[in-house]
């Protein structure tokens, strides 16, 4: 009698939670989220300026424009490390809990930032970018999910899009700080004037490298304060914890607007005891949205991984001068800032699949004007603004998509399952796309890339509509 009392209590918790239709948290932990997301992304577009400077002072022989061939093994490693940790860490939070958790990847993606700052030779450069993308590949797993389950129904994309630019604050500092402390001085509009790498000045790599430690260590400190999910605390029968939580957004959002009344109470599964991916490969249901989202990111990535750590080195070996293609790619960065704004304002008046669609129409779009641009830099400026905003809006729109195929007790490792091995994709795409498509006109080569997103929006148009639909009802 004692666990059927319960469980009613639990399906009333989470009808009270999904009558709430604004942020119910302190606004204060989409910041501390943020750190985390600002450092995830600071180390995955650190690289694409940095690389050419790393390159010649670690691989003998390297030059700026053969850079293009040797930034594949680093960044494959990094995504192979981030489909271990996303496969192997991420799973835990679904046992242990989302908060937990997210103190754990950020300190191991904080040491393997350290590492790769004190590393010396490019075999060590390669292992480190590994254990970097160990903690960097579960940490946003979890933290989309988290996301996901607490921010109210009608707005899971706009919070994840919220999150998302802070992501593109941490790619422009990422692409920027390597623009200033790893290319030469260069007049403007062809370079960076006050940029300091030079002859006495062969490290500002590792500087790079620090910061993001740095980064690190201040994101561990904030997350601390963070509150569990209470989706998570229901599903392991912790009910009065989740109760606790509940009542505290409930006071929050009642200082915004008036309650409604709660619906009808919610049907709750418990957690199991096995790995939460028996739950999704012995459901029909499930395991047919895995293959399709599998499908989507795997093809995805190409994309977004051949831009966001391959895009400068790329430009150089179409033949742009190393500072100039550092600013094309430093200015194109803030098209992923214009990116989280637009998804964050406008995300929940379209379905996800269709965004996606929209996203790489842009990146065509983008590519194209930077082949039509030729000598004139401004116009290829704004070619790869249009570049970084197209495939960085699919990014945050596919991340809530992913979360909301998944049920509570398992979705985590959902989200880690499509995305972790989706990365894979993209480590395709800066290994052996990159190189390949170096050869092409620039036309040629950046409709190339751009297409694998376009046909990844078209594998994910045969998925579920999403949009304002309670997760529990979803994916039960």
């Amino acid at each position: 009698m004692r666990k059927n009392t319960e469980s009613l209590n639990s399906g009333r918790i989470l009808a009270r939670m999904d009558r709430i239709s604004v942020w119910s948290l302190p606004y204060l932990f989409i910041g501390i989220i943020g750190v985390g997301f600002l450092f995830t992304f600071y180390d995955i577009f650190n690289i694409n300026v940095s690389f050419i400077e790393t390159c010649g002072a670690i691989v003998k022989g390297c030059t700026p424009a053969s850079a293009a061939h040797f930034i594949g093994p680093p960044v494959l490693m990094n995504l192979v490390g981030y489909v271990v940790g996303t496969l192997i860490l991420s799973p835990l939070a679904d046992r242990f809990g989302r908060r937990d958790m997210l103190l754990v990847t950020m300190a191991i993606a904080g040491l393997g930032s350290l590492w790769t700052a004190l590393s010396h030779d490019y075999s060590t450069f390669i292992w480190s970018r590994a254990l970097t993308g160990v903690g960097v590949g579960a940490d946003l797993a979890i933290v989309n999910t988290y996301i996901n389950e607490v921010a109210p129904k009608e707005g899971r994309a706009r919070y994840t899009a919220l999150i998302f630019i802070m992501s593109g604050i941490g790619a422009f500092l990422g692409i920027w700080v390597g623009l200033w402390l790893t290319t030469p001085a260069t007049p403007f509009p062809l370079g960076l004037p006050i940029a300091m790498a030079g002859p006495h000045f062969l490290n500002g790599w590792r500087l790079m490298y620090f910061v993001g430690a740095l980064l690190a260590v201040v994101g561990v400190m904030l997350r601390v304060r963070m509150p569990e999910s209470p989706r998570w605390l229901i599903t392991r029968n912790r009910t009065e914890e989740a109760e606790h939580i509940v009542s505290h957004m409930e006071e929050l959002a009642q200082k915004k607007q008036p309650l409604s009344s709660p619906g009808k109470d919610v049907a709750v599964i418990m957690a199991t005891k096995p790995l939460p991916y028996t739950e999704i490969f012995r459901d029909v249901k499930y395991r047919k949205r895995t293959f399709l989202l599998l499908a989507m990111w795997s093809i995805g990535y190409v994309t977004v991984y051949s831009f966001a750590a391959g895009f400068t080195s790329l430009l150089v070996s179409l033949h742009y001068p190393v500072p100039e293609a550092g600013l094309i790619a430093a200015f194109g960065s803030l098209g992923m800032i214009l990116s989280g704004v637009v998804a964050y304002g406008w995300g929940e008046r379209l379905e996800r699949k269709v965004w996606m669609l929209w996203s790489a129409l842009l990146t065509l779009l983008g590519g194209l004007i930077i082949a039509e641009a030729g000598t004139m830099l401004w116009l290829s400026m704004f070619g790869a603004i249009i570049v970084f905003f197209g495939f960085d809006l699919w990014v945050p729109i596919a991340y809530a998509w992913s979360a909301e195929h998944y049920p509570t007790r398992a979705r985590v490792s959902g989200f880690a399952l499509v995305d972790g091995l989706g990365h894979l994709g993209g480590g395709v795409g800066v290994l052996l796309v990159v190189p390949f498509v170096s050869g092409l006109p620039v036309l040629g080569a950046f409709m190339i890339i751009g297409g694998f997103l376009t046909i990844s929006a078209v594998v994910a148009q045969g998925g579920m509509p999403t949009r304002g639909i309670a997760l529990e009802e979803l994916s039960p």
